[in-house]
């Protein structure tokens, strides 16, 4: 089941996604964890603050009453907030198939340098 809200005048509705909006001084960002439109601006306004997150301190607080409300409704926290939430224990940790892919690049660009330094070594 997904989160929607419908708007009657034009007959469109539209998935609540979670996502971090960027608040604070130039160079000393700090970010509110936020349920909003998907269509939305980043820092346009959210249908609800549920947190908060400074990247520099590492400080993170969450309203998990409100973060679980959510979350049961259907809403699509995006990577960044779906890290923090695995974090704070909202949600449980899984693998998603782009860092399985990952890994499995950096290993073999790894095996090939290792030939290479093995190769290059040999031959002198």
């Amino acid at each position: 089941m997904r989160t929607f809200e419908f708007n009657p005048l034009t007959n469109k509705s539209k998935m609540i996604k979670l996502r971090l909006k960027r608040f604070g001084k130039k160079r000393e960002a700090s970010f509110r964890l936020v349920a909003c439109n998907s269509t939305s601006r980043r820092d346009g306004r959210p249908l609800q603050e549920l947190g908060f997150y400074n990247p520099r301190t590492k400080e993170t607080r969450l309203d998990t009453e409100a973060l679980r409300v959510r979350l049961g409704q259907g809403a699509q926290p995006t990577d960044a907030v779906r890290t923090l939430l695995e974090k704070g224990g909202l949600l449980e940790k899984k693998i998603r198939p782009a860092e399985v892919v990952g890994k499995q690049k950096q290993e073999k660009e790894r095996s090939a340098k290792k030939k290479d330094a093995d190769a290059s070594g040999t031959s002198e």
